[in-house]
């Protein structure tokens, strides 16, 4: 199995309700059927039929959300109220999208979080000479800061021209702001922005456990505001994106390695999702789309959705972010010490750890004692069963913050502090 950001490679449920008639009143006649509710503006059936389905439960469910938590049935001429209790309600939030509370936790109303979320995820179209390029982005301020992938972006170069599309057509041109190859982030802004932006709402992607419910909102396809849903299937998912892939202007990438310790979804990602918006059930933004994973050429090379994609979690995101708008440039946290796979005896057991192969002088390892040979097993509790895992892990915290390794050393386990340095630009 290969991992490629999707638009680099261009590979990469509803609300229940019912009403009960009280026991002791004869049936109601038949009632004339309700005619069924429009489309919208979304693509015709013919061309993708699921998508006509979900913009139908979606309508459906802003109307019920919209329609109050009380109803009266007319049963044989006599008044006999019934009331029926909402999927979920909305609570506004002054400088942020509404905050949805959901009535039923096994069975989000999807159709409430995505009227909720909409205003706040954008799609961005790069025009260059060459070719041109389509992904998405979430509303990061009032500002007009839009955050969304570098590989989203970075081939606009001087010469291309960004426009952003707002969830109710209108289109505004962006320049960027920052852009963190590393990370794969990066921070445009809308030119002459208008002042009733809905920036998106932060979550905690420090609280997600795996089995919990997940929406991506993005322009996959050119399919602005495409919503699919799925679930976290796992977390600390360490995923390294090379450094030979392809952008979506068929030039090669900037060539720097990007490694996440990403959230893992099933929620479906294709070409277009990058930069758009990973959310939980009430709304909140958990992470920036980012990547899919691909069958290699040797099994039968397939591109798109397969159920597995990744996110870079809204911890990671909003660290870079800020600094992209303070400064254009972000700072990353430096361990200092080159590692290696291996396998290590651990007690009784063997498991897989990061075997550190040197340690740089004067560097946050070198001064809290590890030395060549550790092998590192963890971070903070969090397994590290690889060197890439160890670097997604460094990666995903701040410089100055503290953090304790956990290391095998002469077959004994011990637990070191280490507080992390900025990382130098020369070092990789």
């Amino acid at each position: 199995m290969t991992l490629a950001p999707e638009d680099r490679t261009q590979q990469i449920p509803q609300a229940d309700y019912y009403s009960q008639a009280a026991p002791t009143a004869p049936p109601a006649p038949p009632s004339t059927p309700t005619p069924p509710l429009g489309e919208g503006s979304r693509p015709a059936p013919k061309r993708d039929r699921r998508l006509g389905q979900t913009v139908g439960v979606a309508l459906l469910a802003a109307v019920l959300a919209s329609g109050g938590t009380y109803a009266v049935t007319q049963l044989d001429g006599q008044g006999t109220s019934t009331t029926t209790t909402p999927t979920a309600t909305t609570s506004s939030n002054q400088n942020s999208s509404p905050t949805v509370v959901q009535g039923n936790a096994t069975a989000p109303d999807w159709g409430a979080v995505a009227a909720a979320v909409a205003p706040s995820v954008v799609s961005i179209d790069v025009t260059t000479q060459q070719s041109s390029g389509a992904g998405s982005g979430v509303v990061f301020d009032k500002s007009g800061h839009i955050l969304t992938n570098n590989h989203v972006v970075e081939g606009a170069g001087s010469n291309g021209s960004i426009t952003v599309t707002l969830s109710d057509g209108r289109t505004y041109d962006a320049a960027v702001v920052g852009t963190d190859p590393s990370t794969d982030l990066a921070v445009i802004k809308l030119t002459n922005a208008p002042s009733d932006l809905t920036p998106i709402t932060l979550g905690d992607s420090e609280a997600l456990k795996v089995g919990d419910p997940t929406m991506a909102v993005g322009n996959p396809l050119g399919l602005s505001g495409t919503v699919t849903t799925g679930i976290v299937s796992a977390l600390n998912r360490p995923v390294s994106t090379g450094t030979s892939s392809q952008s979506p202007f068929g030039q090669q990438s900037s060539g720097n390695e990007v490694v996440t310790n990403a959230i893992q979804t099933s929620a479906a990602i294709n070409p277009g999702n990058s930069g758009g918006a990973l959310v939980n059930a009430k709304g909140e933004l958990i992470g920036i789309n980012s990547s899919i994973a691909s069958l290699g050429q040797g099994q039968g090379s397939q591109s798109g959705n397969i159920g597995i994609g990744f996110a870079i979690p809204v911890k990671e995101a909003k660290s870079i972010a800020d600094q992209l708008i303070r400064s254009g440039k972000a700072q990353h946290a430096f361990l200092g010490v080159s590692t290696r796979d291996t396998v290590v005896t651990d007690g009784s057991a063997k498991r897989a750890g990061a075997q550190v192969v040197s340690v740089s002088n004067g560097t946050p390892a070198a001064n809290a004692g590890i030395r060549t040979s550790d092998v590192i097993i963890a971070v903070d509790g969090q397994r590290v069963d690889s060197a890439t895992a160890l670097v997604g892990q460094i990666r995903e915290m701040t410089a100055g913050e503290k953090t304790k390794l956990t290391i095998i050393r002469g077959g004994s386990r011990q637990d070191v502090e280490v507080t992390l340095a900025v990382k130098p630009d020369s070092t990789s």
